[in-house]
């Protein structure tokens, strides 16, 4: 049983840093390393002058280029990690939800879907989390 957590851990893992890597290499398909690409220009705090140059790239030499491209690394990521954390714990509720149908009554079976299933809140709550990272971040640098 614990070999089996330890691969389900580790597998979790894996493909939670697969992610976070695809993420990273496609986040901005600029060649030169002089800006980023903007996503959303909506959710980027109005008192920032964020100059778009070329459609929605913005250059480092322009104005606050440099904190709008953190605020909307910020918010990519922690999107990604919403999605995916909500996925993740709804296949798990659902799966819990079967394992506490086909147990039977036995007292064993019933506790392991109990806790897939409070596992699966806390993945809810971690994912709820994350979009209070973005606003947290926008008050630390005051932006």
């Amino acid at each position: 049983m614990i070999m089996k957590k330890k691969i389900l851990v580790l597998t979790v893992c894996a493909i939670a840093l697969s992610f976070a890597v695809a993420g990273f290499a496609s986040a901005d398909n600029n060649t030169n390393l002089d800006g980023c690409t903007i996503t959303r220009l909506s959710r980027l705090p109005s008192t920032l002058n964020c100059q778009m140059s070329n459609g929605n790239q913005c250059l480092y030499n322009d104005g606050d280029c440099g904190m709008c491209c953190l605020l909307n690394g910020i918010y990519n990521i922690t999107d990604w990690v919403f999605v995916v954390l909500m996925a993740i714990s709804s296949l798990m509720i659902i799966w819990g939800a079967v394992l506490f149908t086909t147990s039977s009554g036995d007292p064993e079976k019933t506790g392991n879907a109990r806790r897939l299933i409070i596992f699966a809140a806390v993945g809810i709550a971690v994912a709820l989390f994350s979009r209070a990272v973005p606003p947290a971040v926008r008050m630390i640098i005051g932006a």
